[in-house]
This record gives structure tokens, sequence and C-alpha cells, in this order.
């Protein structure tokens, strides 16, 4: 009897075990770094999702999704790939979502990710060498490539009535991506490119940079950088200097950290970010902020979305295995079946458990190109009375 009564208490406390089995899903993102203000934000979009489906109680009969953080440092590929084999190896995460900037997200990719068949989602690396990366499947991004971004921007320039401009971009994988297509696009459209200069992350002095800048002259300023970095201290020297009073802006400087920059409220500040002002971006912004967000910087639906794609394919395969979801992605993204929004993620479960195909949509519009990467919208901003301000969505 007494055998009986604890084999029974076994059973109990197997079945309890494993309706609370944790799955530990890695964020990794420049939490310190160049673009430091903008991540905490990224990584409290992608813990809203995880959050969101371990409390349905509906994520594979009840497990519950734990995030494991680790600082990609943004620019520091050595730190990144270290930072990657601890999530890997150490805290034996399924699946990663980031990393943030094109460079380490490249590094961690090549390196520990694809190795170790772990897949990967990037809310927010742009570099058009990623859509051509020899991933093995594992890889895909819910921000669009810089080689449209540079088109839009170009876009957005031409309408403003720039019709020569002088460019700086940081020296990396980013930078370089994101300047070679606004380039190309803004001569292609009648422009005249006056200088193609990199700058330095880390410097405390950009004067001799903006003075290189300022002589080939122009009618703007693109700042293809960094807000917490090189690409504010660029900023600062032209508008101390005079240099430049109208700026050009890539998405990796739109951030609210930037609002506060001395002299700004004098300057006639454009720039691009993806992003939508859909009905269902406006309701994430307001999950979000429900949720503890501080700010209005990018990135933080596509961080969402990101963790998202990876636990509903998780619940379309049966497992929460690594092998289990990189052949579920594509199909939980795009089209047939049947919508879903942000907030939806106890109803995209129940129905993925019960065979039924979903088309998810998410807080960004998802939708992948055939290399699983976003082919995306981009806002239009601008700055009004101290604030970021959307102009149109493109």
């Amino acid at each position: 009897m007494r055998k009986t009564l604890l084999l029974a208490a076994a059973s109990v406390f197997a079945l309890t075990a494993a309706a609370q089995a944790e799955v530990k899903m890695g964020v990794i993102l420049g939490f310190t770094g160049p673009i430091e203000s903008l991540t905490p934000d990224m990584a409290a979009g992608a813990e809203l999702a995880m959050k969101e489906a371990s409390e349905s109680g509906k994520f594979l009969d009840g497990e519950t999704i734990t995030s494991v953080r680790a600082d990609s440092t943004c620019v520091d590929a050595a730190a990144a790939t270290a930072a990657a084999e601890r999530l890997i190896t150490s805290e034996n995460v399924v699946s990663i979502m980031g990393a943030d900037c094109s460079g380490v997200t490249t590094a961690i990719a090549n390196n520990v990710g694809i190795p170790n068949g772990v897949v990967m989602i990037s809310p927010s690396a742009t570099s058009p060498a990623l859509t051509t990366i020899e991933d093995n499947g594992l890889f895909f991004r819910t921000a669009p490539s810089d080689a449209r971004q540079g088109e839009v921007l170009a876009d957005v320039a031409m309408e403003a009535g720039i019709k020569s401009i002088a460019i700086t971009y940081t020296n990396n994988d980013y930078g370089k991506g994101l300047a070679d297509s606004f380039e190309a696009a803004f001569k292609a459209a009648g422009g005249e490119v006056t200088i193609t200069a990199p700058h330095e992350d880390g410097k405390g002095d950009y004067s001799a940079e903006v003075g290189s800048l300022a002589s080939a002259g122009g009618d703007a300023l693109a700042v293809l950088g960094y807000v917490d970095q090189g690409g504010r201290g660029i900023m600062q020297a032209a508008i101390d200097t005079g240099a430049f009073d109208t700026f050009v802006l890539g998405d990796g400087m739109i951030g609210d950290s930037l609002l506060d920059l001395p002299g700004l409220d004098a300057a006639k500040v454009i720039g691009t970010a993806p992003g939508t002002e859909s009905e269902d971006a406006t309701k994430f912004a307001e999950m979000a902020k429900e949720n503890g967000a501080q700010g209005s910087g990018p990135y933080q639906g596509e961080s969402y979305d990101a963790a998202a794609l990876m636990i509903l394919a998780m619940q379309k395969a049966g497992s929460a295995d690594r092998g289990s979801i990189a052949g579920n992605v594509m199909d939980i993204a795009n089209a047939p079946g049947e919508q879903i929004g942000p907030g939806e993620l106890a109803k995209a479960l129940e129905l993925v458990a019960a065979g039924t195909d979903i088309d998810y949509q998410g807080a960004t519009g998802v939708e992948f190109t055939d290399v699983g990467e976003a082919k995306g919208s981009y806002k239009q901003l601008t700055i009004e009375d101290g604030a970021w301000k959307t102009v149109q969505v493109r």
C-alpha cells in the first residue's frame, strides 16, 4: 500500500514538473555600447512575448519560457561571440532573440549559432550582407535590409529639397552597408554626394571629422551611426561649429537619448526607421508601455515579433528543442492562415496546437522574403517640440 502511495505521489510530482517545465530563450543585445539606450526596451519587447505565452498556459501543455540575457556590446565581435557561447553551452538556450548590430550578429551566427544548430532571429541587424549569409536556414530577421532603407532615406532627403549631401558612417558592417545603399540611391535620384567618410565610435572629440565633412560642403549631413556614440558626437560637433544645420539620419540614430543634444532645437532633422502606424503597431505600443517600456525608440515591436515567431515555431513542432524551430518559422510568418496580431499569442498557440494554419502579423506586419527577412515598412521621422514625430510611413 505504501509503495502504491509513493508511486502515485511520484507520478503527481512528475506531471507537475512536466507542466512547469522551463524553456530558456537567449536575448543577446548591446546592453552596453553605442545603442545601450535602445536595448532595454528591445529586450522588454521580446520578454513580453515570452511572458504572454507562458501565462497563457497553452505553450506546449503548460511549459514556461524564461529569458536569459547576454551583452553583445553591439561592436565587439569577440565579446559578443563569447556571450553567445555562454548562452548556448552553459545556459542551454533553445534559440536566440538577437543579436542587434550587424557586425556582432554576423560573428555570432557564423561562429556559434549556425555551427550549433541554433536559430537566431535578429530584430535589428540590417546589413545587406546578411541577406546572403550561409545560414543553413537558421538565421532570420524581423527588420528589413538596409538595401531598402538607403533607397527610402534618399527619397526622403530629395523630397526635402536636399540636392547635395555629405555622408559619415560608423566604420562597421552596418554603417558601410547603409552608406553604400544611400549614396547609390541619392546619386541615382540626381543628388550630389560631396564626401563619404567613416568615423570611429568611442572618441571624445569629433571636430577633425566634422572639419573634413564641412570642407566638402553640402546642403545637409547624413549621419549613419549610433545614437549613443560616434553619431551623437558628430552631430554635436557639427552643431557647435555651425558646420551643418540639417541632418539626415539612419535608424541607428533614432532614439530618445538624442533629444537632449544641446542645440538640437535649432537644427532640422529628418530620418527613417523600420516601423508602421498600423492598428497593430499602436496596440503593441500600448502593451509595451503597460509592461514598462520607457522610450519610443525603434525595434521594440521587431523584438516582440522575433520572440513570438520562435515560440510559435516550437508550438507547431510540438517540441522545445533547437532542431524544432527552423523548419517552422516561415510557415508561421507567412500566409496562408488566420492572421495573428500582438497580444494574441494565446489564440495563436491554440490554433497551432489544433493544426490550424496561422499568418503571424504581430506588431510589425511580419512578412518574410524567401531568405527569411522582413520586407518591412519605414517611418519617415522628424523632431518637433522636442519629440520624434512620424511624418508618414513608406
